[in-house]
């Protein structure tokens, strides 16, 4: 075939396209109505995986499984915004590692709504004015975000999905790397980089911003400044990226949480998130510990936090393999009763497969 017979072919084929992804969207709209009327959430991280899971499997090439999965996760997009005008509150500003999480999560076809504070996410995800909300919890390099688990001691919302993001921090800047004076960047991305920084830039001043958005705006603004942000922030701000990956870990990466109020269906591939106090007596957690062991259930992490409600009491934050609904599981949250004094489950959700 020559260059005109593939393009006609391609045309052709656009053509089916187009007419299929409409009569697909027309089911999902159907489903949607269904769902409405029967009082249930629109979104289901459960779905979502399997309809990613069985593409990945009939899919012979040359499309990557990672390509079509960004291309279904905008089709889905695009569907879910049909049924539903969906709001997504997440920790701002625009262009933050958590924006792009949520976007990656959710697709591009949605609202999204920034907000200052992780507890401001979770405020408008609890008084309807979003629909689900997006916040980091744990950095594989400078581990977990104590306020985000804090949130969780008074809020009803539950967990319905996570998101596992691999970290590309980028150096930014209009100048020259042997020209940068004033380097811009939140805390905990410093931290993920100073090893880089200290060889390529000992001489530059370190300034803390709230968010690598800032980070990069100060960067757009400033003489003999840069940042580090990520390529989205780099983007929106028209900075150049003049170094990739300046992490100081390659597998550096960021966990984040979706809320909502209600948990996601079993999938057979889940992780259940717990709280728990306990008796401040020796052997306490020993005991509470063990309902786990006696079910071999896997605990994935466990973090323990100040109450702040009396002096050297403490919540345990716990993750482990397996839905609430699971038979084993159910038993071993009974039993976790038996030995605390408060148990709390905060959802149930999809176990995370690394999104790139």
């Amino acid at each position: 075939m020559n260059i005109p017979e593939h393009r006609k072919a391609i045309d052709k084929y656009d053509a089916q396209l187009v007419r299929l992804l409409n009569e697909r969207t027309r089911h999902v709209l159907a489903i949607g109505e269904i769902k409405r009327k029967a009082g249930e959430e629109i979104y289901a991280p459960h779905r979502e995986r399997a309809v990613l899971q069985r593409l990945a499997k009939v899919n012979e090439g040359p499309i990557t499984n990672e390509s079509l999965r960004a291309i279904y996760r905008e089709i889905m997009s695009c569907a879910l915004s049909l049924e539903k005008t969906l709001t997504i509150a997440y920790l701002g500003p625009e262009a933050t590692f958590t924006h792009q999480a949520a976007i990656r999560r959710f697709g591009s076809s949605l609202h999204y709504a920034s907000q200052k504070t992780i507890a401001d996410v979770f405020t408008e995800v609890s008084k309807l004015r979003a629909d689900y909300g997006v916040v980091p919890v744990e950095n594989s390099t400078e581990g977990v975000v104590t306020h985000t688990l804090d949130m969780f001691v008074d809020s009803d919302l539950q967990i319905v999905a996570q998101i596992v993001l691999p970290v590309q921090h980028c150096l930014l800047s209009r100048f020259r790397r042997v020209d940068i004076q004033k380097l811009y960047s939140h805390p905990q991305s410093l931290g993920q980089c100073r090893g880089w920084v200290q060889t390529h830039l000992p001489r530059a001043e370190i300034i803390e911003t709230s968010s690598n958005a800032r980070s990069a705006e100060f960067a757009a603004q400033e003489k003999a400044s840069g940042a580090i942000a990520g390529a989205l922030a780099a983007e929106k701000y028209g900075v150049p990226i003049l170094d990739y990956d300046i992490q100081d870990n390659v597998s550096n990466a960021t966990r984040f949480l979706v809320l909502g109020r209600k948990s996601s269906e079993p999938t057979g591939k889940d992780r259940t998130s717990i709280m728990f106090s306990i008796a401040h007596k020796a052997g306490s957690l020993y005991r509470a510990l063990a309902p786990f062991r006696r079910y071999r259930i896997n605990m994935t992490k466990i973090e323990s936090r100040p109450s702040k409600r009396k002096a050297w009491e403490y919540f345990f934050f716990v993750d482990c393999d397996g839905h609430q609904k699971d038979t084993k599981l159910e038993r071993a949250l009974k039993m976790l009763g038996e030995h605390c004094s408060y148990v709390k489950v905060l959802g149930s959700y999809p176990a995370a497969e690394t999104e790139r």
